[in-house]
């Protein structure tokens, strides 16, 4: 249908139609995107671009991967939706084949639709089975849009969306390159965390149910965790009868060239959550803890359910998603690409000084903007400049933290040719925004 229209009427429909709101930005404007396959998109117009954000990094495994294609085919011949009461054959099969690759003892899953569902269903089992109602996440966390999850989300996507509940604080986050504890020191020394839990203990009333957090803070800028700092975490939260809650969205299922974030450092979260390209491009989430929580939470009639929960057409696709990452090695296929694009970056550091940082793994990196690298003022107009003519030139990307970090997501689709190519449209923006 789309190829009826021009550009031009499509976004004087969309002027008339389409709600405007979106992520990074609220105006209506190209490109309009109308096909994918592994890491290109194509505009309405016929010009392409390498999707370095893999969509809403939804579609990592590629863009219309045959597999879920095919999964949603079979689903169309067989059930698309099923009574949320009753069990379907595809959610417990995804249920068991989840299982085998989730950190060890996190065997109960419930199959939501969002990374936000997912976060609020994890919020909602922390808070039941501790009986308490204070949750925390730190400054640079983002854990979805919903009422509950924007709660808890501090790197932005805030303000004017108030008053939340009471019960959620923010926590300091290891943001190293930025940390005024330990930026002279060899390493962070948890100062950040002492301070936090200090401060969480002299506002609490005794009703700290849990800590959300990711193990790698992605629209907080790509800001990596220092090595023990995520087990420290998790060890205050036990001492204070709380939960830990890893939201592995954008760091879960092979992204960073291990399974999961978490697993580099050895945590075991006690609820773990999934989204983004669970669903190889179908909207699914899940929530996965252990049976004890299971057992106590469901034993109070617990109910975390929307009409499309455990739906067998999305369950299906998450199925072919699992196949995919196991059967084509994406845990290596992400090393690999993180390699080869670091390099990328690491060359780019060398030519340009506007690069002051370079972060991330796997798939999951970006490089923070610099006016000057000593006093590490962040470059924010720059970063938005870069970021528009790498669009203008046919590279998608994300531009965070106001501008000062630009994040790569490329699928695990993406070739070495696309990345050099990649590289030489981000070289030629970054001279260009400089002059």
């Amino acid at each position: 249908m789309a190829g009826q229209f021009t550009e031009e009427s499509l976004l004087s429909l969309a002027e008339q139609f389409s709600f405007r709101s979106r992520m990074d930005r609220s105006a209506v404007g190209g490109p309009i995107l109308v096909w994918g396959r592994g890491s290109v998109v194509r505009d309405v117009n016929g010009k392409e671009y390498l999707d370095f954000n893999s969509g809403q990094m939804c579609a990592a495994l590629g863009h219309n991967h045959p597999r879920i294609v095919q999964a949603l085919q079979e689903s169309c011949d067989t059930l698309l939706h099923s009574h949320m009461s009753l069990f379907n054959d595809r959610e417990i099969i995804l249920a068991t084949r989840l299982a085998e690759i989730t950190p060890p003892g996190l065997t109960k899953s419930m199959f939501l639709t969002s990374g936000s569902d997912s976060n609020e269903a994890a919020l909602t089992i922390a808070k039941r089975y501790t009986g308490g109602y204070e949750v925390a996440s730190p400054v640079v966390s983002f854990h979805g849009q919903s009422e509950a999850a924007r709660a808890l989300t501090f790197s932005g996507w805030r303000q004017g969306y108030g008053p939340y509940a009471p019960g959620n604080y923010p926590i300091l986050a290891p943001y190293r390159y930025r940390c005024t504890f330990c930026r002279d020191k060899c390493a962070c020394d948890y100062t950040c965390l002492d301070t936090s839990f200090d401060l969480l203990d002299a506002q609490s009333d005794g009703r700290m149910a849990a800590v959300i957090t990711e193990p790698l803070f992605s629209a907080g800028g790509v800001v990596d965790l220092p090595p023990g700092w995520l087990r420290e975490l998790q060890d205050r939260c036990h001492q204070r009868g709380m939960l830990l809650i890893l939201d592995e969205a954008q760091t879960g299922l092979a992204k960073l060239g291990t399974m999961w974030g978490g697993e580099q450092e050895g945590v075991v979260p006690d609820i773990l959550t999934i989204s983004k390209h669970f669903g190889g491009g179908i909207a699914v989430s899940a929530t996965v803890t252990t049976p004890e929580i299971e057992e106590r939470v469901a034993g109070t009639g617990m109910v975390v359910a929307h009409s499309h929960s455990n739906d067998p057409v999305t369950c299906n696709a998450a199925i072919a998603s699992l196949d995919i990452i196991l059967e084509e090695g994406l845990v290596d296929v992400a090393a690999g690409i993180g390699g080869y694009w670091a390099r990328h970056l690491r060359s780019l550091a060398d030519r340009h000084e506007l690069i002051g940082d370079i972060r991330g793994r796997g798939l999951l990196q970006g490089i923070e903007l610099v006016t000057d690298r000593e006093t590490r003022e962040p470059a924010f107009e720059r970063g938005r400049e870069v970021g528009r003519l790498c669009l203008e030139n046919g590279l998608i990307l994300s531009v965070r933290r106001n501008g000062s970090v630009l994040r790569f997501v490329p699928p695990f689709t993406t070739t070495r040719e696309q990345m050099d190519l990649a590289a030489d449209i981000l070289d030629y923006a970054i001279s260009a925004a400089c002059t």
